[in-house]
């Protein structure tokens, strides 16, 4: 557990935030532990740094402990709003902002049990009799890497997609389309290469500044010419990629490929948009 004298530094309503967390948490007696995740661990909260936190419950009440997460949340401060993270595709967590003075912090609320499946090793901040440090310690964090197989299996067939709703004209939809990509592929994959945590474009410019560029080149405004140089920039810098980090079982999809560069070839836009059929 981690000495309050001892944390990073971080801007004053941090501080005083984490602090009185500490003291209400404790008073519930089904929760064990409070640890903290994200640049708290990097040591680099500044003011605009959200507190990423991780809420410890006993295994036989975390159902419970999940359910009033937004009461927990409501008990640290002047919660202004709270929402669960399904959008992320994670009902554990718990987005939160207070105020006046905007803080924005996360809560994760894990069992004992599952802080053995974690992406990165928090810090410990309050710890109820070693339990939270003795189900860390017998496992190791491991964030998932890029999976290539699956983004091979997918990624002309997005392609495809971008190309056909640039010839529709439907901007926004292709925008749209190429952002996911940057966030799905481009960004994991150049992360990856720069020895990051493979999250998303989190920090990209900081990780890995020798692929800004490339990456740049990817985004795109509404008018066609600008999305169909960010579809191409996007396809070629994938290829170079998946040259550099693919491993020899990787099953490449040279039929699809071909088809679809083939297919962009002929799908070049002219000066006018199609109309929708």
């Amino acid at each position: 557990m981690l000495d309050p004298a001892h944390w990073p530094d971080m801007p004053s309503a941090h501080r005083a935030f984490l602090e009185a967390a500490i003291a209400r948490l404790r008073a519930d007696e089904r929760l064990v532990g409070l640890a903290a995740g994200g640049s708290f661990i990097s040591r680099t909260l500044d003011e605009h740094s959200d507190l990423d936190l991780v809420v410890v419950s006993r295994p036989e009440v975390s159902g419970e402990v999940l359910r009033d997460g937004p009461d927990i949340a409501r008990r640290l401060g002047p919660l202004l709003a709270t929402f669960p993270g399904d959008h992320v595709g994670e009902p554990r967590l718990f987005i939160s902002l207070y105020g006046p003075t905007l803080l924005h912090v996360d809560f994760k609320f894990v069992s004992t049990e599952e802080l053995a499946h974690r992406v990165e090793d928090p810090v410990i901040l309050w710890d109820r009799e070693g339990v939270v440090r003795s189900a860390i310690s017998g496992t190791k964090a491991v964030y998932p890497p890029p999976r290539l197989q699956w983004i091979e299996d997918r990624f002309w067939v997005w392609v495809h997609y971008v190309a056909v709703k640039i010839a529709r004209g439907e901007l926004f939809e292709a925008i749209d389309a190429l952002e996911f990509v940057r966030a799905r592929v481009l960004g994991p994959l150049i992360l990856s290469e720069a020895g990051g945590q493979p999250n998303g474009v989190r920090r990209v410019e900081q990780t890995a500044p020798g692929r800004v560029a490339a990456l740049r080149s990817t985004l795109a405004s509404h008018d066609r010419p600008s999305c169909w140089r960010a579809l191409i920039a996007t396809l070629t810098l994938y290829s170079e990629l998946r040259e550099r980090l693919a491993p020899p079982t990787l099953q490449r999809r040279a039929e699809t490929e071909h088809a679809v560069r083939d297919f962009l070839e002929v799908a070049r836009p002219s000066a006018s948009p199609r109309r929708p059929v």
